[in-house]
């Protein structure tokens, strides 16, 4: 969440120039950044509940390079609330704005310079005070921060202490993400003291592979090129004691195994994407419960190529595991096989395979409501519609109040680049979800369920769904750009009273809705022109260069331009054009990697698929960051 940006060249630096770093007068808008516009609204409506969204915002105010619109707007919001604020709350707006001000240092005046960082540490120090040294996001900020500051300051002793507690105390965090950026830190901080070989350890822990980096990532995210994306570390969590567990971290989708109530028989949710990763999981889970019975049974939520692919680890168990999935599964299959394997590998790995997909067939194949049981366990299996597929199948386990739902609330409303998926079917389960009495709701990815987490947050989320779905019709039918839309900043009018975990949801499905709508509602000859005629990259390579003249500079002087002012999705289509006329080029490579870096730093907390994308353009996904062994590294003699 949290972004600090480098300091070591912003006082120093500027000891040796009297200008201040340019700022352009095309710097994004709230209606180019709608993101900051929605989060703005939300974060001024009452004191924080979820540090999340304080945090978003400031990450997404440093990713557009609007420091000081965020410096005043983080300040305005704590003087209005002071009256209201617990100690954490302020401590949590004293971070964002430190953060802020970071980032900013470079764009304050010589003389002010060594002045305004001071203060900066000092609002550091405020923050920790408040929360007593023992929250782990106070203690990154602080140690982030300090790591950068040029050593005539005086500040790594005290940088080194925040960051090594932070590695110390690493529970604390969010996710072990949080510990990418410590680990980059702790590299520098020991490579200036001598100690390169330690300074080698946390480099590689931190798994950048260069000691510098434009951008910061505190994701969970990580990819291996053959294995394909996860979104969080490995995990077990045992969801109902000694008979629900969830697996995390083994693949692109999650796991979910239930004991049943005669410990006799395993129930599997899903197969995964791949037959490795559904034998690390199933072995994994033996290993933390030795008296694992077989597995005899495997609900299928959606025949999608992440919850099926890894059937034939499941089917070659003796004796084999029987399949119990959606009537309609072929029609699913069907659409799955015209997908883009290119784009499938982007997710999945190259290592990905399409045969066991289009083997999977239920051994048992249901159309309506059925109760099944499995040694004594109860579950109730309910069609769905869903806003993924049309292959939905809810799980529910009514003794223990559990819900398996697989991806029917998928934010991409189906695969973003597949025409699936539908805002009606989202709102029709979320329906049909009402109906039941679950206590728990575990989805088909880890950030799914941590979004929409319980009955009553959905309940709400309908409300502003449905509004949201109403709008954007009229707006299409209106004959508005998608650009427009989205550019409206579209709130619902009773979203203001609602939790902070449904505003997130609603920021997270926002984009996804309208562009789902969008292209279902317009066609493929769209609003504004869109789509009436062929022209590609190469075209477009072609006006920049022969008809308008612009040159290899030019365009990377452009791109850099467009950086600085947080127009990092101009910037890309601007040298997707430029590459088709200088692929060879040097500097355009230097500036793309940079714009892709920029790209997935804004999206890292709000759109992983674009996230995946990004990186799969320029090789980037990172890998995955561990926790801390027990043993703690200790400087070299």
């Amino acid at each position: 969440m949290g972004r600090a940006y480098a300091l070591a060249v912003l006082v120093a630096a500027g000891l040796f120039s009297a200008s201040c770093a340019p700022v352009h007068a095309g710097a994004a808008s709230d209606n180019q950044r709608p993101e900051i516009a929605y989060l703005k609204l939300v974060n001024s409506w009452r004191p924080p509940s979820d540090p999340e969204l304080v945090f978003l915002l400031m990450a997404q105010y440093a990713n557009a390079g609007r420091h000081a619109d965020g410096i005043s707007f983080f300040t305005d919001v704590a003087k209005r609330f002071d009256p209201e604020l617990t100690d954490v709350q302020r401590a949590l707006y004293l971070d964002a704005i430190a953060l802020l001000r970071a980032g900013h240092a470079n764009a304050v005046p010589l003389l002010s310079r060594i002045g305004w960082v001071r203060e900066t540490v000092r609002r550091l120090d405020e923050a920790k005070r408040l929360t007593h040294d023992e929250v782990f996001v106070t203690r990154w900020a602080s140690g982030v921060v300090r790591a950068q500051l040029p050593g005539f300051l005086g500040e790594r002793d005290a940088a080194r202490a925040d960051l090594e507690w932070c590695v110390t105390h690493f529970e604390g965090a969010p996710h072990p993400g949080w510990l990418r950026e410590v680990y980059f830190q702790l590299a520098a901080i020991y490579r200036d003291r001598g100690d390169h070989t330690l300074a080698a350890q946390y480099l590689a822990r931190s798994q950048w592979t260069s000691d510098t980096k434009p951008v910061t990532f505190t994701t969970p995210f990580a990819s291996d090129p053959a294995r394909g994306h996860t979104f969080s570390a490995r995990a077990i969590r045992e969801v109902v004691p000694h008979s629900v567990y969830a697996l995390s971290g083994f693949d692109f989708t999650e796991f979910y195994f239930v004991i049943s109530a005669d410990r006799r028989e395993l129930v599997a949710i899903d197969a995964g994407t791949s037959s490795a990763a559904a034998r690390a999981a199933l072995d994994a889970l033996h290993a933390q419960v030795p008296d694992l019975p077989p597995l005899t049974t495997v609900l299928i939520t959606h025949a999608h190529w992440d919850h099926v692919g890894g059937q034939e680890a499941f089917r070659s168990l003796s004796p084999a595991a029987r399949f119990v999935g959606r009537a309609n599964f072929a029609e699913e299959l069907a659409h799955d096989a015209q997908g883009d394997r290119k784009m499938l590998a982007r997710f999945f790995g190259t290592s990905y395979d399409a045969e066991p997909v289009a083997a999977y067939r239920p051994d048992v194949a249901i159309d309506r409501k059925v109760e099944l049981s499995v040694g004594g366990t109860r579950f109730v299996l309910l069609p769905a519609r869903g806003g993924e597929t049309e292959d939905a199948m809810l799980a529910y386990l009514p003794e223990q109040r559990v819900a398996f739902v697989g991806d029917v609330l998928m934010p991409y409303l189906g695969a973003p680049f597949a025409e699936e998926g539908s805002v009606d079917g989202l709102l029709a389960v979320l329906e049909q979800l009402h109906e039941l009495d679950a206590r728990v709701l575990l989805h088909g990815h880890a950030p799914l369920t941590a979004l929409f987490d319980s009955i009553p947050m959905l309940d709400d989320l309908h409300e502003q769904v449905a509004w949201l779905r109403d709008q954007v019709v009229d707006e299409v039918q209106r004959g508005e750009t998608r650009a427009a839309i989205h550019a409206a900043n579209l709130v619902p009018p009773e979203l203001e009273r609602s939790p902070s975990s449904v505003h997130l949801a609603y920021l997270v499905l926002r984009e996804n809705v309208i562009n789902r709508l969008f292209d279902q509602h317009s066609g493929y000859w769209q609003n504004g022109l869109q789509g009436l005629d062929a022209l590609g990259d190469a075209d477009r390579g072609e006006l920049l260069v022969d008809y308008l003249g612009t040159s290899e500079a030019g365009v990377a002087g452009a791109a850099e331009r467009l950086v600085a002012d947080g127009k990092h999705e101009m910037a890309a289509e601007l040298l997707r054009w430029a590459q088709t006329r200088f692929p060879a080029s040097v500097r355009l490579q230097a500036v793309r990697r940079v714009v892709y870096l920029k790209l997935m730093e804004k999206n890292q907390d709000i759109n992983p698929f674009k996230f995946i994308v990004y990186a799969g353009e320029i090789g980037a996904a990172p890998r995955r960051v561990e926790a801390p062994e027990l043993a703690r590294m200790e400087p070299s003699r």
